[in-house]
């Protein structure tokens, strides 16, 4: 680091500021003697949080930080310091469980780490020192170590590949614990290294450490004695990253560029930002409420209490004489401590233990997404995936659906259906068709009127041959060349004669499906793909004669440039260049006068729904290509700007081609795609489509999923609509806006509350479509323009839409519509479903992300909240589990306010007759373990098990989602009623059992029942009704609702024997010895015990008994309900490939 400013201070090598410097196998080189090699960290990777020595600190600590923990800390403080009316223990007991599960819980999650940190440090690796074979574990390699991997071994460290056992210098690795692909990558060794290291003597310059999987810029200084040294640019193909494995390739070698937690692996490992759910908010909103009515309680008493002691004889009676010490107390300090006495006696009415019950609930339900066997996809022999589970009861609340189109709609599997050769169309189908007004009928690619010259037909084949970057797998055959093998699956496949018919279908590997349909297409009539070896790639024509060019550069795919481009060079010497991608790339770079024959096709393949691609030709000079060559390797040896600069290189080749023809793939929609989009349409949710790709293959998609119907009216916001010579575009982009929100907001009729439009006015649907540019024009507009004026618009527009498409769309502003409908007006809750990287942004900024086990590898599910196999599984998903989610945890929530308000309620009251003196009602004991015990279970089982309607009408019913719409249960409305409810409970209970004491006789010897009495029989009633008031409210009963409601009630009446049955010597006081026992044997707190919790539950009784399903739909749903009569058994299966669950009656 001081180096580092020393050289920015006194000028030295800019470079060197932001880059490093290694030494292969720390051998200095001669030029450099001088210059001490910086430290590097080590290869030690640490994942997890803690240690031993700092676990109990920080854990404490971040607990702490939540409100809760921390006002119940606050609270047994007090009890400690100061001398109020109960123990510190019944503050400090149900706190310390609170912690105490928390830290287990999250101390048993970092045991994990460590174990695995281990497992990875602890790993073997072989290593080449002097000349000699060591091994050493990984975490003591350090930069600069040649390291030796053999096949199937994960790379220890990110190496720069050295040297290869393959003859062709490539090496061949999979990155599935990086990016979820399983595909073979190919790597190359820098050009021009010794063959026998040791002898080896260079160094190499890159960039800092960087989290990028892909991008990687460097060059090595090769010293030779006698010569200059040589430089080779270093770039992404010859970076071999951690955690990758090595794939058919005998054994590499490697020197050490990144290690420990400066590898890309461990720079990439990262917490997501955390995302809270709208139930959290309305449990923090409802806590502020009753820490309120906590306040207004305690200030109330201490209040009263001073109102009542000022008048004579009160403050100071004969039999309770004040001490000096008491006399000599300043009256303010006295209040302020009567005050906090007060907070302590009423501080249950906040329940601390619903946090833990609200983790548990999440945590433990999150497995039942985990082992739905309806996810099991068997294709990928995977289920569903839970990331996080602090945002189950999200998926019950969601109003937007944001999807991507290829890969999530559809399912990424390329088709090669026709080709456009030099404006003539080939079809690939056997079926007859009518196309352009003539019939097709014959021949697996025929031409229209005639077809193209022969050499413009080779030449395109040729082009779908070489441009692309796809690899065949090795021949697995023995005694069998790779050339042999792939002559035999192809047979003798003139241009236009019959289809081929493969054989055995030899693999082929590539980064894009799109590159292997194209690759395969070209197959079938003729010109087969052999490989590529020794950077020559090999082609087998239709005359069975093996064609080879020179490979010379790759200029590579970008989402930017959307175009990607070989050089090769025939057997002639001619250097040609190739380049294929999307028309709206490729047709500026052409020659006019030959786009007009290709876009008729282009733009009737994107109607039909298939995917377009172009591809161009140039030839060039030896003078052309020289300096492309020079300018190609002068920026790959850039450090800085490497990017701009190679892009700029690019975009000079790739000027003045000539267009050769166009592709169409059919990417088929996923499996129930358009029953799925219904359902979630039908549940009040808008679907929006973001893809990037063309608004004609885009818009053919969602007509086939059903998001647009034949009867929907598009609303078309884009570039061609834009155009008007007469007037600039943002005038043109305010009109249009104008005009389509007076037509879908202003004129159109009303919509009830909680329906969409598709319901309401079946007549007056709207679709909205938007492409990229234009939408950048709404969010970047102008400084003399109002921005927020066209954002405004266009998110009302939206809203009153069925469907909203945006095609032709950056990363970056997948996630900028996502960010700008979260934050619009409501605050809607979004989900957002893709499978590709390019989704990874929108799905980090949705309310709840899900994403797909695609074929675009797994960084989706990587960064996902949820993740499942297929989009048709986002119904159930939703309709279902996020129902049932949903309504379980509202339920828990607004319970735990009520049973707490009936607990403490009574004790307030209490203060009224008994002077205020902060007189507890209730023993220690039971305000210890009415939370933490007594009232628990059931309240858990319930928020696990509860289903008020059954999985397969919800399924069936999508309209019953909207029910729940909104956070609708947990609402004021809700709130207030379950409140009210506490109070009406709470004073039943205080004053039914005070209409019992009025009789001062209970018992048969005519003793009468003291205060603990009065209490014990209060907390009695309370206990049995709250936990039979949730017994009432179960409708799906399983034998774990059973046992846990039971049980609770009978471990209640045991404890309560056992707790005053005997003597405890640690106790001071005894204050419930045989009080139990003795209440019971009274038969008036018998009779009033029943008849007060028969009064307490009539309401609800009577509303069960009186409640009738309204409509045939509500009768259905009656039928189908699970019977609360009958057990349901719950079950849970474990086989060989998956966990699963089911409910049955």
């Amino acid at each position: 680091m001081l180096r580092r400013r020393l050289n920015r201070l006194l000028g030295g090598d800019e470079m060197r500021v932001d880059s490093r410097t290694i030494y292969v196998g720390h051998r200095p080189c001669p030029a450099t003697e001088a210059f001490i090699p910086p430290k590097f960290c080590t290869n030690r990777i640490v994942s997890s949080k803690y240690t031993v020595w700092n676990f109990l600190p920080k854990n404490l600590f971040e607990q702490f930080r939540r409100i809760a923990n921390f006002y119940f800390l606050i609270i047994f403080l007090v009890q400690v310091i100061v001398d109020t009316p109960t123990s510190p223990v019944t503050s400090g007991l149900p706190l310390f469980f609170v912690i105490t599960v928390t830290a287990v819980k999250q101390g048993y999650e970092d045991w994990l780490r460590h174990k695995a940190d281990n497992e990875v440090n602890k790993y073997r690796v072989t290593v080449l020192e002097n000349g000699r074979r060591t091994c050493k574990e990984s975490e003591k390699l350090k930069v600069g170590d040649v390291v030796e991997v053999e096949e199937d071994e994960t790379f220890p460290c990110d190496l720069i590949l050295l040297q290869s056992s393959r003859d062709d210098a490539t090496c061949f690795v999979t990155t599935a614990s990086l990016d979820g692909e399983s595909n073979h990558k190919t790597h190359y060794t820098v050009p021009d290294t010794e063959k026998d290291l040791e002898s080896l003597n260079a160094t190499i310059e890159c960039e800092q450490p960087q989290p990028d999987l892909y991008k990687f810029v460097g060059r090595m200084h090769i010293y030779r004695t006698d010569q200059e040294p040589a430089v080779r640019s270093l770039g992404p193909e010859n970076l071999l990253l951690k955690g990758a494995t090595l794939k058919n390739t005998q054994k590499i070698c490697g020197v050490a560029v990144y290690t420990g937690m400066e590898t890309k692996m461990a720079l990439n490992y990262q917490g997501k930002s955390q995302k809270r759910s709208a139930v959290e908010k309305s449990i923090n909103a409802f806590l502020l409420v009753y820490l309120c009515i906590l306040v207004s309680k305690a200030l109330i008493c201490t209040t009263l209490k001073y109102v009542w002691q000022s008048k004579p004889g009160q403050d100071e009676p004969w039999y309770n004489q004040k001490t000096q010490k008491e006399k000599d107390t300043n009256q303010y300090l006295k209040m302020f401590t009567d005050f906090l006495s007060f907070m302590v006696l009423f501080n249950f009415i906040i329940p601390v233990s619903m946090y833990v019950t609200v983790e548990m609930q999440k945590f433990l339900g999150s497995f039942f997404i985990t082992w739905d066997k309806d996810f099991f996809d068997p294709e990928i022999q995977e289920g569903a995936l839970v990331n996080t589970s602090d945002l189950n009861e999200e998926l019950g609340q969601v109003e937007y659906v944001f999807t991507d189109k290829t890969g999530t709609l559809t399912q990424n599997n390329m088709e090669f259906i026709e080709c456009c050769i030099d404006g003539f169309q080939y079809k690939c189908q056997d079926v007859g068709t009518q196309l352009d007004g003539f019939s097709v009928t014959d021949g697996p690619m025929n031409k229209l009127q005639r077809k193209a010259d022969i050499e413009k037909e080779e030449l395109f084949l040729r082009a779908l041959c070489l441009c692309h970057t796809v690899q065949v797998k090795e021949s697995t055959c023995p005694g069998r060349s790779q050339c042999d093998g792939l002559m035999d699956q192809v047979d003798d496949s003139p241009l236009c004669g019959d289809r081929v018919q493969p054989q055995e279908q030899k693999g082929f590997i590539a980064s894009s499906p799109d590159e292997v349909a194209l690759v395969k297409g070209a197959m079938r009539y003729g010109f087969t793909f052999l490989g590529l070896e020794n950077k020559y790639m090999k082609i087998l024509n239709r005359d069975k004669m093996v064609e080879a060019y020179e490979l010379l550069h790759v200029l590579n795919f970008d989402p930017v440039r959307r175009r990607m481009s070989v050089i090769v060079r025939s057997n002639s010497g001619d250097a040609m260049l190739f380049c294929k991608g999307a028309d709206s790339s490729i047709f500026p770079r052409v020659r006019q006068e030959e786009v007009e024959r290709i876009r008729v096709h282009v733009e009737r393949n994107a109607k039909e729904g298939y995917r377009t691609l172009c591809l161009a030709y140039k030839q060039l000079s030896a003078e052309e290509y020289a300096e492309a060559d020079t300018g190609l390797r002068d920026a790959m040896l850039a450090l800085q700007d490497r990017e701009e600069k190679l892009m700029a290189v690019y975009n000079q080749l790739e000027m003045g081609m000539s267009l050769i023809g166009a592709t169409a793939v059919e990417d088929r929609l996923q499996e129930e795609a358009a029953e799925t989009m219904e359902a979630l349409q039908g549940a009040g949710i808008q679907v929006w489509v973001l893809t990037g790709d063309k608004m004609e293959t885009a818009k053919s998609t969602c007509y086939a999923s059903g998001l647009f119907q034949r009867n929907t009216e598009l609303l078309e916001l884009t570039v061609r609509t834009l155009e008007d010579k007469s007037k600039k575009r943002e005038e043109r982009l305010l009109e249009l806006l104008l005009e389509y929100h007076k037509k879908a907001v202003q004129d159109a009729p009303p919509v009830k509350a909680g329906v969409t439009r598709s319901w309401s006015t079946a007549n007056e649907d709207y679709g909205f479509i938007i492409d990229g540019a234009t939408l950048s024009l709404v969010f970047n507009s102008s400084p003399g323009s109002n921005s927020n004026r066209y954002t405004s618009l266009f998110i009302q527009i939206c809203q009153n839409c069925t469907s909203v498409l945006c095609c032709r769309m950056a990363p970056l502003q997948k996630a900028q519509v996502m960010k700008m409908v979260k934050n619009s007006k409501g605050n809607p809750i979004t989900l957002s479903i893709g499978d590709g990287a390019n989704d990874v942004s929108m799905i980090l900024e949705a309310h709840v992300g899900i994403g797909i086990k695609g074929k675009e590898g797994r960084q989706a599910v990587r960064n996902s909240d949820y993740a499942i196999p297929k989009l048709k599984h986002l119904k159930k998903l939703l309709l279902a589990h996020g129902h049932l989610y949903y309504v379980r945890i509202a339920h828990l929530v607004q319970y735990f306010f009520y049973k707490n308000l009936c607990f403490i309620l009574p004790q307030f009251l209490y203060q009224f007759f008994c002077g205020y003196s902060q007189q507890p009602l209730y023993d220690a004991a039971y305000l210890t373990m009415y939370n933490i015990c007594f009232t628990s279970m059931p309240i858990l089982a319930y928020s696990l098990l509860e289903q008020r309607t059954c999985i397969e009408v919800l399924m069936d019913n999508a309209v019953l989602y909207r029910g729940i719409a909104k956070n609708a249960m947990l609402r004021w409305v809700p709130f207030l009623h379950w409140t009210l409810l506490g109070v009406f409970h709470g004073l039943l209970f205080f004053f039914g059992v005070r209409f019992l004491f009025s009789n001062p006789a209970l018992q048969d010897n005519g003793q009468v029942f003291g205060n603990w009495s009065y209490g014990t029989t209060v907390f009695t009633v309370l206990v049995f009704a709250v936990t039979l008031k949730l017994a009432l409210d179960t409708r799906h009963w399983t034998w774990i609702n059973h046992f846990v409601i039971w049980g609770s009630l009978a471990f209640y009446v045991f404890f309560s024997f056992f707790w005053g049955g005997i003597i405890w010597p640690f106790l001071k006081q005894q204050r419930l010895y045989f009080v139990f026992a003795n209440m019971l044997s009274s038969v008036s707190s018998w009779l009033v015990i029943i008849l007060l919790i028969l009064l307490s539950l009539l309401p609800d009784i009577l509303l069960a008994l009186l409640r009738k399903p309204r409509g045939p739909q509500g009768r259905k749903m009656k039928h189908r309900l699970p019977s609360s009569g009958t057990s349901t058994i719950f079950m849970l299966s474990q086989t060989a490939s998956t966990h699963s669950f089911s409910w049955s009656d």
